[in-house]
């Protein structure tokens, strides 16, 4: 079992979970309309910022704003827990969409990459051990939370520090605008007359530990991540996949134990909607369910996070917070939602949370010292089945070089030609996506026969330099004047998970898909992460390894199909 010894939200409505929890209570929002970066009235929005003077107090000198929020929300979480930062047995998880992506036209944007910027700030906190950066998209936070909940579980740490954030920037507000997925005013989830998502900042951090406390103590007991398989930017209508994490995670437990439903709300058309038949599905229909983005609006990396600890607070305190901006239901799958706090009596509750890439995730978490307490282990190891290696220079599949004359220059198009030719969306990926199209491609068609819609295959990809090719890209279609032009179809996939979403819709995977980003090709990490993959029992094969691409002359996909032994 897997304990919450602290924990902190840090937010424009304040420093600390209390007093962010306090505001909420009081029905504030942080919600407030902002002046374009494009100059042009028609690209004003709502989002919730930090104000100047918030900064100011928070900013560290020779640290990112997007540093200093990390630094400060987890050495805040720290205070309130007795743990040796020193120890190699600290597992530190850093949950980020962009992280300092508004630094991205410096010179020195390569220092300033998700990993290494996590690899800076445990090193100020005083950590000694190699970062781990998820970078899933939306349910980053939660991502997050069950990655490190299954490797506490296999043995691999005793604690665990997850925290999560995203800041406000030029490149993410324009993106979302690309899409028209934000509202021009502060949104309404679940409403008839939503308009769409606002965006918000935000910094939250829990610390975790397999060492069960005196006190009762909130547990995560299960977490699940599943992708729809149906595409990278809408979700399934029905919400299999969504409603398929919600299974796993409560399966056993009787659906009137439950306290609440904490969903994801975002206040978008096609998301509320999917939610709304996935909780009705799942026989949840009755549960009280709520969404905090009325207040904070969309704190991407942030929100699985902040989101589960707000809601730990609230039923603690025996009541479900008021989902502001609902008015008037909007979706046709039954909910319990209400625009004013309800009381609650139980101790448990489910998070879940959906993103681009077609990722869902869900944790089910309760409070109770009555649970028996154990440690799993090292349950399960794996073997390679197949493997394939591509570089600007090679193409080796179960270490046979199957190509050798082609000539620099786009390779990946070149053997898509010659070896793959019939998925003509290809052309319409990024260059990260296409190079990972391309050696699952490859690999998959070294089994015999196919193994196409394989449902308990995951897809688990490691780089280190995120979605860089493609970010610079999407950049220099906002650099403002006659040439501002923010490109929906670039902007989608400055997410790196995006990848991992091509090759679950490509195949019809129904499984995890996750992105992990780290400060280098760290084979142990990569095998722990692996190993804990396969806790989700559900889980029979995994599609994995490493892809990078930097430019047409620096790229990598180590990739290999891995069974349970």
């Amino acid at each position: 079992m897997v304990y919450c010894f602290a924990d902190n939200v840090m937010s424009p409505l304040g420093v600390t979970t209390a007093e962010n929890y306090q505001a909420l209570r009081e029905g504030c929002s942080a919600l407030t309309s902002y002046a374009s970066y494009s100059g042009r009235s028609e690209d004003d929005y709502v989002a919730s910022r930090f104000t100047e003077q918030q900064r100011q107090q928070l900013m560290i000198s020779g640290l990112t704003w997007f540093e200093s929020l990390v630094y400060h929300s987890v050495n805040r979480a720290l205070k309130d827990c007795c743990i040796d930062i020193s120890s190699h047995r600290i597992l530190f998880i850093v949950s980020t969409t962009k992280a300092n992506i508004d630094h991205i036209s410096s010179a020195d944007y390569n220092s300033l990459q998700p990993a290494e910027s996590a690899k800076r700030i445990a090193s100020l906190l005083g950590l000694t051990i190699q970062p781990l950066v998820v970078c899933n998209a939306c349910i980053s936070g939660v991502a997050a939370l069950v990655t490190a909940q299954r490797m506490l579980e296999n043995g691999c740490y005793d604690t665990a520090i997850v925290v999560g954030c995203d800041v406000i920037s030029h490149f993410v507000v324009s993106g979302f605008q690309s899409l028209k997925a934000l509202s021009p005013e502060p949104c309404r989830p679940f409403d008839i007359e939503r308009l769409g998502l606002n965006l918000g900042e935000a910094a939250a951090t829990m610390i975790l530990s397999v060492n069960k406390p005196e006190t009762v103590s909130w547990q995560i007991v299960r977490g699940a991540i599943r992708n729809d398989g149906y595409h990278i930017t809408s979700p399934s209508p029905k919400g299999e996949g969504c409603a398929s994490v919600i299974k796993h995670v409560t399966e056993g437990i009787a659906s009137d134990t439950l306290s609440a439903v904490n969903v994801h709300g975002t206040a978008t058309m096609y998301n509320d909607q999917m939610e709304s038949k996935a909780i009705e599905s799942s026989g949840l229909s009755d549960i009280p369910i709520n969404t905090l983005k009325g207040y904070y609006g969309h704190t991407l990396g942030a929100s699985g996070i902040l989101e589960t600890i707000i809601t730990m607070h609230s039923v603690s305190h025996g009541e479900l917070l008021a989902t502001l901006g609902f008015s008037e239901i909007g979706v046709s799958g039954k909910v319990n939602i209400s625009s004013k706090p309800v009381s609650v009596s139980k101790r448990s509750f489910v998070k879940i949370i959906s993103g681009f890439g077609g990722c869902n995730a869900a944790v089910y978490i309760n409070a109770s010292n009555d649970s028996e307490d154990f440690r799993v282990g090292k349950i399960c190891d794996y073997s390679v089945t197949h493997s394939v290696n591509i570089t600007p220079h090679s193409v080796i599949v179960d270490e046979k070089q199957i190509e050798t004359d082609i000539a620099a220059g786009n390779i990946l198009a070149e053997v898509y030609k010659r070896h793959i030719g019939s998925y003509p969306k290809f052309y319409k990926m990024d260059r990260l996506s296409q190079l990972g199209f391309v050696a699952s491609e490859l690999l998959l068609n070294q089994e015999h026969p196919r193994l196409q819609h394989c449902a308990d295959r995951a897809v688990v990809l490691f780089n280190h330099t995120s979605s860089l090719w493609v970010d610079r890209e999407y950049a220099r279609s906002i650099v403002l004047g006659d040439d501002y032009f923010p490109s929906p179809s670039l902007f989608v996939y400055t997410l790196p998970n995006i990848v991992c979403g091509e090759i679950a819709v490509r195949n019809g995977y129904h499984a995890e898909t996750s992105f992990y980003i780290l400060p280098f090709k760290n084979e142990d990490m990569m095998h722990r992460v692996l190993t804990s993959t396969f806790l989700d029992h559900s889980i029979q094969s995994i599609l994995a390894g490493w892809i990078d691409y930097v430019d047409e002359s620096h790229f990598e996909a180590e990739l290999k199909l891995i069974v349970k032994k």
